[in-house]
C-alpha cells in the first residue's frame, strides 16, 4: 500500500503542478547528493542506492549510521515512501542540531518511527510505527501499515510548532511543540536528561540505520513561511516558560525577577525553555550589589552548568555593557567606547534592546546604540536566550518587561 504520486510510472519526480508549489526532491533517484553523515562533511557510512532507493544496508546502531541533509530546514511538509525488513527499525528525524556538543542527531531532533510493530515485541504505545518517538502515541484506529518488505507513505508537517504525522493517507498524530504538554512529556520521559532534545526551530533532516534493512524512495519536501510572533518572556508572577540552571537564586517579587548569587557563588542561568533565533527583545534592568551579568542569545546549556553561545554584557560602569562576548570561544568578539560607559546609569531602571538577525546583532543601552557586529558563527548558531549570574558573590540584579518579537 503506496500513497505516494508515481508520475507515469517513474519514482523520484515531480510534476509541473507540484514544482509551482514550491516541493523539491531530496533524492534523485539515482545518486545520494545532497546527503552525508551526520557531523561530518561526507558520507561515509553504508548507505547506498539501487534500483531507484536510498538504502540502510543495517549495519548502524545507537551510536551511529544517521545520514543527514545538507540543506537546513525549518518550517515544511516532508513526504517519503518506505519499507522495512522484518523486525526492522528505522526512523526520520527533523530539527536535528549539528555539533561537538551532539553526538547522536536524536538528543535534538525529534523522529517518526519507523518499525516492525508486529515483528518487535513488547513495545511502548511510543515506540511504534508513525509514533513521535518517545513522546506522542499515534491514533491506533487511524494505522494501517503494510508488512515489512511492502511499501508505505509518511508525512510530517511541521507548520511554525504545530505538528501532524500521517500514514498511508491517515493523519495519526496532532500536536503543538512547546506547549506546556509537549514539555511534560519531554521532562517527564526519556528526554530529561537531554536539554535541548526538541527546542531548535530548524536544523537538517536525518535517516536513521538502526541494525536492520531500510528503504526509502520518493522524499520530497516543501517549506512553509515562518509566522512571527509577540512573546511575553515574563508573566511578572512566576517563571513559567523559563528553566534554571545553578544553585544561584532565581525568583519573582513585586512583577520582577530577581537574581542573587547564592551561597556556592558560582555562575548560574535562567533561560527561556524556547528557541529564539532572530528577534527583536526589549527589556528593563537594575543592578544591585556588583550587577556583573549578562543576556545570553542563540545559546545552549550543558551540565556545569555552562553556556555556549554570545553573551550581550550588563555589568558596572566601565565594564562595556553592551559588548558581545563569546562564552568558551573567543572571548570578547566587540566591547563599547569608552565615551559611551557613562549612558549605564547606576542603580537604576535602564533600558536593553537587542536585535539578533541572521548574522548580525545590534544593541542599545537606554535609547542609544551600543554596538553593530556581524559574524558568520553567529549565523550558523540557534538557541535559547538566558539571563546570567556571574560567579564571585555578591551579585544582585533585577530584570522587568521582558517582551520579545520574532521575526
Amino acid at each position: 500500500m503506496c500513497f505516494s504520486c508515481q508520475h507515469n510510472g517513474q519514482h523520484n519526480t515531480l510534476t509541473e503542478k507540484e514544482i509551482a508549489e514550491g516541493w523539491i526532491l531530496l533524492f534523485d533517484g539515482n545518486t545520494l547528493n545532497g546527503w552525508r553523515d551526520y557531523n561530518g562533511e561526507y558520507l561515509t557510512i553504508p548507505w547506498f542506492v539501487k534500483d531507484g532507493t536510498i538504502q540502510a544496508k543495517g549495519t548502524g546502531a545507537d551510536e551511529h549510521g544517521y545520514i543527514v541533509t545538507d540543506r537546513i530546514f525549518e518550517n515544511f511538509e516532508l513526504m517519503w515512501d518506505w519499507k522495512i525488513a522484518e523486525k526492522g527499525n528505522s526512523g526520520v528525524l527533523y530539527h536535528v542540531v549539528e555539533g561537538p556538543g551532539f553526538n547522536v542527531p536524536y538528543v535534538t531532533g525529534p523522529e517518526y518511527q519507523l518499525i516492525d510493530n508486529a515483528g518487535c515485541e513488547a513495545l511502548e504505545d511510543w515506540q511504534v510505527t508513525a509514533a513521535d518517538y518517545a513522546m506522542s502515541p499515534p491514533n491506533p484506529e487511524n494505522l494501517i501499515i503494510s508488512p515489512p518488505g511492502k511499501w508505505n507513505t509518511s508525512k510530517i508537517i511541521f507548520d511554525n510548532g504545530h505538528v501532524e504525522h500521517w500514514l498511508n493517507g491517515k493523519k495519526v498524530i496532532e500536536f503543538e511543540a512547546w506547549s506546556d504538554d509537549w514539555y511534560k512529556r519531554r521532562n517527564s520521559g526519556k528526554w530529561k536528561e537531554a536539554p535541548e532534545y526538541g527546542l531548535a526551530r530548524k536544523g537538517v533532516l536525518c535517516l536513521q540505520d538502526h541494525g536492520s534493512a531500510a528503504w526509502f524512495r520518493n522524499l520530497k519536501i516543501r517549506e512553509l513561511p515562518n509566522k512571527p510572533k509577540e512573546v511575553v518572556l515574563f508573566n511578572g508572577k512566576d517563571l513559567h516558560g523559563w528553566e534554571m540552571y545553578g544553585t544561584e537564586k532565581w525568583y519573582v517579587q513585586n512583577e520582577t525577577i530577581i537574581c542573587e548569587s547564592g551561597p556556592d557563588k558560582e555562575y548560574g542561568y535562567l533561560a527561556t525553555r524556547e528557541y529564539y533565533d532572530n528577534f527583536d527583545l526589549t527589556l528593563e534592568f537594575k543592578q544591585e550589589a556588583d550587577g556583573n551579568s549578562g543576556v545570553f542569545f542563540r545559546t545552549h546549556v550543558e551540565p556545569g552548568p555552562t553556556t555556549y553561545g554570545w553573551q550581550v554584557e550588563i555589568a558596572p560602569k566601565g565594564m562595556d555593557t553592551g559588548g558581545i562576548y563569546e562564552s568558551n570561544g573567543r572571548g570578547w568578539l566587540i566591547q563599547i567606547s569608552d565615551e559611551k560607559e557613562s549612558i549605564l546609569k547606576e542603580n537604576e531602571w535602564n533600558s536593553m534592546r537587542i536585535l539578533v538577525q541572521g548574522d548580525n546583532v545590534k544593541t542599545w543601552l537606554n535609547g542609544e546604540m551600543m554596538v553593530d557586529y556581524s559574524d558568520e558563527k553567529i549565523e550558523k548558531k540557534q538557541g535559547r536566550i538566558a539571563l546570567q549570574i556571574h560567579d564571585g558573590g555578591g551579585i544582585k540584579v533585577l530584570w522587568r518587561n521582558l517582551k520579545l518579537h520574532t521575526l
